[in-house]
């Protein structure tokens, strides 16, 4: 036995397993082809249903908003920016964890996200489709929208560069395209894979398109990887930027409690916490409904648990921060905003926002409750909630500006809810047909961190090192 050999054989191991059930290549084949070719399940058809009927409701409410305008709306004269800019933000904020699971953690080599990672990637595009639709429609005039795209038009006037519409713009087009390509790109293999197992005509001819022509040789491998690795270092910067933009629109006005250079690490931390939050829901409902759990095991979901306890942590720092430096400026506007926020009329919203945000991820030091299935399930679900209450107040600091004389109380109307529950049909819908259609796990890269892959170093990088 070579020195390496005895050095490996010595540590002791300690860690869980990736993939439980000591599968083979062709198992993992088979338990993640079996739901893109057996029948949809009638659990399926009745969650299918549901969502295309919430989809149906938010178009005939858009046709609606676009035929009365925004006036169907709660905005009232002080609160311009209602819950379509809410949520806006809040649907930005789901697509984070995506590219977050597949780029960076891609790029720290943690083979812990192979099995998640297609989830995260399907969740980051529909969910910034949802996001487009509210800055879209926010506007009022929906038929120029295209004046926020740097094109002149047919009247030679290009867009105004200051406006933070066009840096949604530019933002949120760019992540969705390096986001769109980085998921196809990782699908390529699978693809064939199911190319090669087709049984009808179509699906072999619609497979085969979108697999181009992979036969899994040796040159192709390498110019795949190459690919996969030069898009997830263009999509690192973009966790970073996009929210960082985002949350420029609300830093660069004069508001009080909005002019603060924390917005952007604040927003970037809140958006990488509830995408963790959301991918961690659709991750517990699909692991039992297709049985993935030797291949999504609690060894992942602890893991996804740590990274909501530290997003969590900052979140919350970020919010005592923001109290600190209004105590500490001495201005008294900066004062009276955040004084408003915990005791004024939308303090039920705030404090629904710390519980949710800061106090429910603590409950993740405890290992015994970061692999309860349950408290992993109500935690994710509570944590959005918050972050969209988070949202939620910080436009509702428009209800109490300078002018006393002008403040008014915002509160939603039918249509306001309407539309954002629409939108969860439409991320629904999306989500169910990627389901059913496409691999749900990346299975090329699973099988790439099983001790068959590498039966030398097999049971260490099984744990990400």
């Amino acid at each position: 036995m070579n020195e390496a050999a005895k050095r490996l054989a010595a540590i002791p191991d300690r860690l869980e397993p990736m993939i439980e059930g000591d599968p083979t290549f062709e198992t993992i084949t088979e338990r993640v082809s079996c739901v893109t070719e057996g029948k949809p399940t009638k659990w399926w058809w009745a969650l299918f249903s549901v969502s295309v009927s919430l989809t149906g409701l938010l178009f005939f409410q858009l046709a609606y908003l676009f035929w009365e305008g925004t006036g169907i709306w709660g905005l009232n004269n002080p609160v311009g920016w209602g819950w379509a800019i809410v949520n806006f933000v809040w649907w930005v904020g789901i697509g984070h964890a995506g590219t977050l699971i597949s780029a960076i953690l891609f790029l720290l080599r943690q083979r812990w996200r192979t099995s998640i990672n297609r989830f995260a990637e399907a969740m980051t595009i529909f969910a910034v489709i949802c996001a487009l639709l509210f800055p879209t429609i926010h506007v009022g005039r929906v038929w120029v929208i295209y004046w926020v795209m740097p094109i002149p038009n047919a009247m030679a006037m290009w867009p105004n560069f200051r406006s933070p519409l066009l840096w949604d713009s530019f933002a949120v087009g760019t992540y969705f395209t390096c986001s769109l390509l980085f998921w196809y790109v990782g699908l390529v293999p699978d693809l064939a894979t199911l190319r090669d197992r087709a049984k009808s005509r179509i699906k072999k001819i619609l497979t085969g398109i979108f697999s181009l022509g992979w036969r899994g040789g040796n040159r192709q491998w390498k110019h795949y990887e190459l690919a996969y690795l030069v898009l997830a270092g263009i999509s690192t910067p973009l966790v970073l930027s996009v929210h960082s933009i985002v949350s420029t629109d609300f830093a660069t006005s004069l508001l009080p409690g909005w002019h603060t250079t924390i917005f952007p690490p604040y927003f970037v931390a809140g958006a990488i916490f509830s995408g963790f939050a959301m991918v961690m829901t659709l991750t517990l409902i699909a692991r039992v409904a297709f049985n993935l759990k030797e291949i999504i095991t609690l060894r992942h979901l602890e893991l996804m648990c740590k990274v909501m306890l530290l997003t969590g942590s900052m979140v919350g720092y970020a919010y005592s921060m923001e109290f600190f430096i209004a105590w500490y400026s001495g201005n008294d506007y900066e004062r009276f905003a955040f004084v408003n926020r915990a005791f004024g009329p939308y303090a039920w919203a705030y404090w629904i926002m710390i519980s949710c945000n800061v106090l429910v991820p603590q409950m993740f030091w405890f290992k015994k409750l970061r692999r309860s299935i349950p408290v992993m399930f109500v935690a994710s679900i509570l944590i959005n909630v918050g972050m969209w209450f988070e949202r939620f107040v910080i436009v509702s600091t428009l209800s109490r500006g300078f002018l006393p004389s002008s403040w008014d109380y915002y509160s939603p109307t039918l249509f306001d809810i309407g539309i954002y529950v629409g939108s969860f049909g439409l991320f629904f819908t999306f989500f169910l047909l990627f389901l059913k259609f496409l691999p749900m796990v990346a299975m090329s890269e699973v099988k790439g961190i099983l001790p068959q892959a590498n039966p030398h170093h097999g049971h260490i990088s099984e744990g990400g090192h």
